[in-house]
């Protein structure tokens, strides 16, 4: 017979390894009432301790991934515009608005 392996949710993950790094039960003492292997438990203690509850979600990367995706797009939208603002570039805002005549006819 085939075993499944078992899959948690990351609030389980870190409900349990948050009661483990209190230390009002034992890892030994979780293990058994969980179910959960005690090396396992050590494991997600130490990730816990060393990254947080992002460490077991599968979505913070998909979300730095959209948040990434949507700064790309705002920052085309921004050149777009400031295309439409100054067409011929920026060579366009080098230029004096007085001609070489006029200069010379103010000095």
């Amino acid at each position: 017979m085939v075993k499944k392996r078992r899959q948690y949710d990351a609030q389980y993950k870190f409900q349990l390894a948050l009661e483990a790094a209190k230390g009002n039960k034992t890892i030994s003492e979780l293990a058994s009432e969980t179910g959960v292997h005690p090396n396992q438990i050590g494991a997600w203690k130490r990730q816990l301790l060393e990254g947080g509850a992002e460490v077991f979600s599968h979505n913070g990367a998909q979300q730095q991934r959209a948040e990434t995706d949507d700064d790309a797009e705002l920052y085309e939208q921004i050149g777009r515009l400031k295309m439409e603002l100054h067409p011929e570039g920026p060579r366009l805002k080098k230029r004096s608005p007085f001609s070489i005549e006029a200069k010379r006819a103010m000095i």
